[in-house]
């Protein structure tokens, strides 16, 4: 391709809404456009790696035995109702009606839809196990899309569901993606790390992410040292280290006036913030919850949601006027004389801490000295708890390591969760009724474009890796007025062609320096410059990743630059 007829809007300074560096870069470097909040098109450029990346994906897929179908982006409600998630899903499903007034809705995601085609087309065991997969563009009305292309509310996304005959095979089947994803993303050059997740909306027992690590990612994730434990923040289990045992002392009701914080009420009282019991008033579907947690942890809503088995968005913080009809007062919630109503869930860990301090209920007092299941109650709810540094892993010494990341894959054993509620049934051996064991893996490949580049740049822009760059070398002619540079750059140009090598040539009529800048912003793997020395017969050559020119023949440059894309296309 010549740089002169490419489609390459570049931009010269940083747009002012880009936050972090693979959104800055993609839109100087003309691979992105915004149309709308969170809405992209793909410009040639972008589409090009997009695609790299589909192949990628594809030729992994078609390897594990999956199967390529695509239906359609357009969902029907009852599908939905049927699997219960038409409300639990919450704010983030794109709904529309037709003109029937029939509801639908842009896909998210396609459990119901693959279930329900299954569901009527195999019927016995003899199908089973079956493994498909599409590549398709998947729709979320994201509250906040921020960082270009990492959170955007329309995007290209992979998604696979197997159907097996028992959980024996399930697990099966869940290993063998999971070998295939990490096959996946080893050829993506990607530095990433396997960790379990939560399985939130999809529902279903195990599941785990492929994390890309990058400063700017929105998950955290931790893991131990030696690489045998990683999770999610919202999934690390915590065992929480309590304040030292006291003998119990007598219930006191005390006057700790201002005191409305966990701070406040430590400092005042000059006991640990670990001793004192902080009380989260939420709202839950609508009804009231207090939620006992150590004074100086964070709730982990991630752990609640999954423990009462509710939608996320269906949770959210009282305001005073509702405080105030629970009997109770805005920072001095507690669990002692509540209304009926009210439900109390206690993290695990105050039920062995002695002489807690708890809100009252009334404004400007506490309680001290007071044990769970002497002087309250509530229902022991587990692990409430979100991860800290300085955390344990359970059962050995060793702290957990903690990282940032961008989520670029996910496989979830979903288990009978949408057979059964879909009713998708195949014959068994016995010619009995049986719920097919389903699991769903997703890629979010526009996602994987950001995470590369935020893993392979540097302040000039841009280092793609050769598997996933949207060309594959780049020949720079600086002065296409000259004859000799002219059909020198050609001759190279139409070798690298011929071998297969997937080539720009720069022939615009443009300073040099121009031409450098552009080259470095989108980050073409393989770089030859043709330029005073064409007549000899000398070329520079240099990578992208090293930025190191050496001088050699024509010939030697095409060799060389084959070599180097033939080995990283992997």
């Amino acid at each position: 391709m010549r740089l002169s007829k490419l489609y390459m809007p570049t931009l010269r300074e940083d747009p002012q809404d880009a936050e972090i560096v693979s959104h800055k870069f993609l839109l100087r470097g003309g691979f992105i456009r915004k149309s709308a909040s969170g809405i992209y098109t793909y410009l040639t450029l972008g589409y090009r790696v997009v695609r790299k990346i589909e192949n990628i994906v594809r030729e992994e897929m078609d390897r594990c035995g999956s199967q390529e179908i695509l239906m359609s982006a357009i969902q029907p409600r009852e599908i939905w109702e049927d699997s219960g998630r038409w409300e639990k899903y919450g704010p983030e499903m794109f709904k529309l009606k037709d003109r029937h007034d029939r509801d639908f809705c842009l896909g998210p995601t396609a459990e119901e839809y693959f279930t329900t085609l299954i569901k009527d087309e195999v019927n016995s065991y003899k199908d089973l196990p079956l493994n498909l997969y599409q590549i398709q563009t998947k729709y979320r009305d994201e509250k906040r899309p921020r960082f270009g292309i990492n959170r955007a509310r329309e995007f290209s996304m992979k998604d696979a569901y197997t159907f097996d005959e028992d959980l024996e095979g399930l697990e099966k089947s869940y290993m063998n993606m999971y070998r295939a994803y990490e096959k996946v993303f080893d050829r993506l050059s990607l530095n990433y790390k396997i960790v379990e997740g939560d399985n939130g909306a999809m529902g279903g027992s195990g599941s785990h992410e492929f994390i890309a690590l990058a400063e700017s990612g929105e998950g955290v994730i931790v893991f131990s040292e030696n690489g045998k434990y990683g999770a999610t923040d919202e999934k690390a289990p915590v065992e929480y280290k309590a304040p030292q045992k006291e003998d119990k002392k007598e219930l006191e009701k005390v006057y700790t006036p201002n005191c409305s914080s966990i701070d406040d009420v430590s400092k005042f009282l000059n006991i640990e913030k670990g001793r004192c019991a902080k009380a989260v008033d939420l709202m839950i579907e609508d009804k009231p919850y207090i939620v006992l947690i150590p004074g100086d942890r964070q709730l982990n809503l991630i752990k609640l949601v999954s423990i009462l088995k509710v939608a996320e968005h269906k949770v959210r913080m009282m305001n005073d006027k509702e405080i105030l009809n629970i009997g109770s007062c805005p920072g001095f919630t507690g669990p002692i004389e509540l209304k009926e109503d009210v439900k109390v869930l206690v993290d695990a860990s105050l039920k062995d801490i002695d002489n807690l301090v708890i809100g009252s209920n009334e404004e400007n007092y506490h309680y001290i000295n007071a044990n769970y299941g002497r002087d309250f109650n509530g229902e022991v709810a587990g692990d409430l708890l979100l991860v800290e540094q300085g955390d344990l892993i359970p059962g050995t010494c060793d702290e957990y390591k903690f990282a940032r990341g961008i989520e670029v894959g996910n496989i979830f054993q979903l288990g009978t969760k949408y057979s059964k509620s879909l009713n998708a049934t195949y014959l068994d051996r016995n010619g009995k009724a049986q719920y097919f064991y389903m699991g769903s893996y997703g890629i979010g490949i526009t996602r994987t474009v950001a995470a590369i580049v935020e893993q392979n740049y540097d302040e000039n822009g841009i280092i793609w890796p050769v598997a996933t760059a949207p060309y594959e070398c780049i020949v720079t002619v600086i002065n296409p007025n000259n004859e000799e540079q002219k059909e020198l750059g050609e001759k190279i140009y139409k070798s690298l062609q011929e071998k297969g090598i997937e080539v720009l040539i720069d022939d615009r009529d443009l300073r040099a320096g121009v031409k450098f800048k552009d080259r470095d912003l989108i980050g073409i793997p393989v770089r030859i410059t043709v330029g005073k020395k064409a007549s000899d017969d000398v070329v520079e050559y240099s990578l992208r990743k090293e930025m190191k020119n050496s001088e050699i023949s024509s010939q030697s440059a095409i060799e060389s630059a084959i070599k180097e894309v033939y080995d990283g296309r992997l």
